[in-house]
This record gives structure tokens, C-alpha cells and sequence, in this order.
């Protein structure tokens, strides 16, 4: 497969995928730490009461409850990044206005500004990062200069630090954040398809199985095994770079077949795994005849390639990822033993039919 092939599939495969990944990832780690970070900043304000005032109260309950608010919301939308966006501005937001009713440019609360400052590069691309500061020092300036202009002349140190404080931070987490993307890029990255592996796979079924038990009634969860058919016959017929070039093609075909938030990986060999949020057993089945066509027409290097794939759905407390491989690579061996390049589903309550869909009975 040439360059252009791998460059091509990367757009797709990583972008999304790995953005949505890293943005769940760093939303459940920094959930663990908020209180106790909460906690520090709230001691820091009760031991500076008798001098400042109570009026920081105001803000307190909205800045500890937006992110509980979005981080529900996240996990059940298809573009978490926005709710991500909203739950961190909500924080500076409250800051802003502890700064403005504990004295403008004399609170000693403006270098809190740093705080949100050190997620941005964890929460959000270069993009991201620069809009977000911008929000900051907006705030800041509005919080500090805008309340009383006259102080703040008098006394542009007051201003200036914590401005400088908060690029500061903003550059040196982003350059640390850099970092732990690029190790991490290439722990959970297939090299040749440029796919999600099994650890991300294991990563993210984790994560799906809390979303899943936080929805009313519980969520479920498509899980189709696909497996290329007769690749050691290309392999050997056609050699290993031939059949390289056949997983890369399948992998870009597949991923161009799915929904922005449908998430495929590649688990080793010819075998690909399709985890598919919110969706129920029929629909899972369509997508897995609509991803059999795909590779139908694909004809990679002008070869005749097939796939047979497996599908399984669970509920809720019911998502196991054990047990949902089981049944999708059940279904998926029926599918080989009944002639390959169709799709069979383990439905242990009723049996579907349609064009090269089986529906194989549960035990």
C-alpha cells in the first residue's frame, strides 16, 4: 500500500476517534481530582474570609456543580467535545466573579486564572488552546481593569503577573500534554492501519460500560467482529505486502462505512472489532451488511475480498466485554461455517431475517 493510502486513512481513523478517546480519558481522570482541588481553593477562601469577605460565595455552588452537570452530559452525547467546552468556561466564568466582588485588581484570588489555564492543552487542540486564553485574559482584564480602572493603573503589577503566570502555565502544560499525546498515540495506534488497538479497545469499553449503567433504563452497545476471509490465501498467493496492502484498504473502507462516533479497531491479524454505541441488535446487524458490501466492492490491489462478521448487543449492567466478544465470535464462526462472507447475529430472543443476515439462536 503506498504512503498516500496510509495518509489517507489517518484523517479518518485517528482524528475522531482519538480526540473523542483522549477527551473522555481526561475527563474521567480530572473528575477524580476535582474535589480535593476544590477542597484546597475552598480552604484557602474560609482562611481568607475575615480579610476578603464572604461574597466568593456567590459563585461557589454553580462552579462545583457544572461538572457534574457535564460530564453526564458527555457521556451520553455523540460530540462530548462541546459539552466539554462549556463545563471548563463555566469555571473561569466563577472566577471572574469571585475576582470582581473580593476587589477587582486588589483580590489576591487573580492568579486562580492559572487553574483552568493548566487543562486547556489536556482538553482541547491548538485551537482550542488559543481560544481559551484568549477567554481567560478577556475575563481576567474584565474582572480586574473594568471594575476599577484607577487600581489598576496604580498598581499594573497586580495585573501583569497574573496575566504572565497564566501564559506561562498555558505553554508549559501544553508542552507536557504534547508529550503524553504523542507516547500515547503510539501505545494504542495499529502502525499499519492506523486504526485503535486492543488497548484502546479495552480503554474504551470500560468507559462505555460506565455510560452505559449512568443512562435510564441502560444503554446499549453493538459489538461486531469482523474477520477478513481467506487471508492466508492472499498472503500466500499474492505475498505479505499484497496482504498489508488489503488491511490497510478494509481498514479505510470501514471507516469511511460508519457513523463520526462508531468506533473501529484492529485487534491483530485480519480481525477487526466495531463497537457501536446506542445502537440495538437490528441496527447493528445493518451496519454489519453495509460494512460486508463495503469490502465487497472494495477490490483491494484488484482482488476479490470478503468479510464475514459476528454481531452481539448488550444492555446496561449487561455489558460485559468477555461475554459480548463471546457471543460476537460465536456468531462470526457461524457465519464462516455457513459458506463466509455474510453476517450472523447471536439474538437469544428472536430470529431476523434478511439479505445475507442470519440471526444465529442464543443458548
Amino acid at each position: 500500500m503506498s504512503v498516500s493510502m496510509a495518509q489517507a486513512v489517518e484523517p479518518v481513523t485517528l482524528t475522531d476517534e482519538l480526540r473523542r478517546e483522549r477527551l473522555l480519558d481526561i475527563e474521567a481522570r480530572l473528575h477524580r481530582h476535582r474535589a480535593p482541588a476544590f477542597g484546597i481553593l475552598a480552604v484557602a477562601l474560609i482562611a481568607s474570609g475575615p480579610w476578603i469577605g464572604w461574597l466568593w460565595l456567590i459563585p461557589l455552588l454553580p462552579a462545583l456543580g457544572a461538572p457534574l452537570f457535564t460530564r453526564k452530559a458527555m457521556a451520553v452525547s455523540p460530540t462530548p467535545e462541546r459539552w466539554a467546552a462549556a463545563g471548563w468556561a463555566i469555571s473561569p466564568a466563577m472566577i471572574a466573579v469571585s475576582v470582581a466582588l473580593t476587589g477587582g485588581p486588589k483580590s489576591s484570588a487573580i492568579c486562580w486564572f492559572a487553574v483552568p489555564a493548566v487543562t486547556l492543552g489536556a482538553r482541547f487542540e491548538r485551537r482550542g488552546v488559543i481560544l481559551g486564553l484568549a477567554y481567560l485574559l478577556g475575563l481576567l482584564l474584565l474582572s480586574t481593569v473594568a471594575v476599577d480602572p484607577s487600581a489598576a493603573a496604580a498598581r499594573p503589577d497586580f495585573i501583569n503577573f497574573p496575566v504572565a503566570l497564566t501564559l506561562a502555565v498555558t505553554v508549559f502544560s501544553a508542552a507536557i500534554v504534547q508529550s503524553d499525546r504523542h507516547h500515547r498515540l503510539e501505545a494504542v495506534v495499529d502502525p499499519l492501519t492506523g486504526l485503535l488497538n486492543r488497548t484502546a479497545l479495552y480503554q474504551r469499553f470500560g468507559e462505555l460500560r460506565q455510560q452505559a449503567q449512568m443512562t435510564a433504563g441502560g444503554s446499549t452497545v453493538g459489538f461486531l467482529v469482523v474477520d477478513l476471509d481467506h487471508f492466508k490465501r492472499i498472503n500466500d498467493e499474492h505475498g505479505h505486502a499484497t496482504g498489508d496492502a488489503v488491511l490497510e484498504r478494509l481498514a479505510y473502507v470501514m471507516r469511511n462505512s460508519l457513523r463520526a462516533f462508531d468506533l473501529v479497531y484492529r485487534l491483530g491479524g485480519e480481525e477487526f472489532v466495531v463497537v457501536l454505541p446506542g445502537v440495538g441488535l437490528e441496527k447493528a446487524a445493518e451496519i454489519a451488511e453495509r460494512l460486508r458490501q463495503a469490502a465487497e466492492r472494495a477490490r483491494p490491489e484488484g482482488l476479490e475480498v470478503t468479510v464475514s462478521v459476528g454481531v452481539a448487543v448488550a444492555r446496561g449492567k449487561e455489558l460485559d466485554f468477555d461475554d459480548l466478544y463471546a457471543r460476537a465470535d460465536a456468531a462470526l464462526y457461524a457465519a464462516k461455517d455457513s459458506g463466509r462472507n455474510r453476517v450472523h447475529a447471536w439474538d437469544p430472543v428472536s430470529i431476523l431475517t434478511g439479505s445475507r443476515i442470519a440471526f444465529m439462536q442464543g443458548v
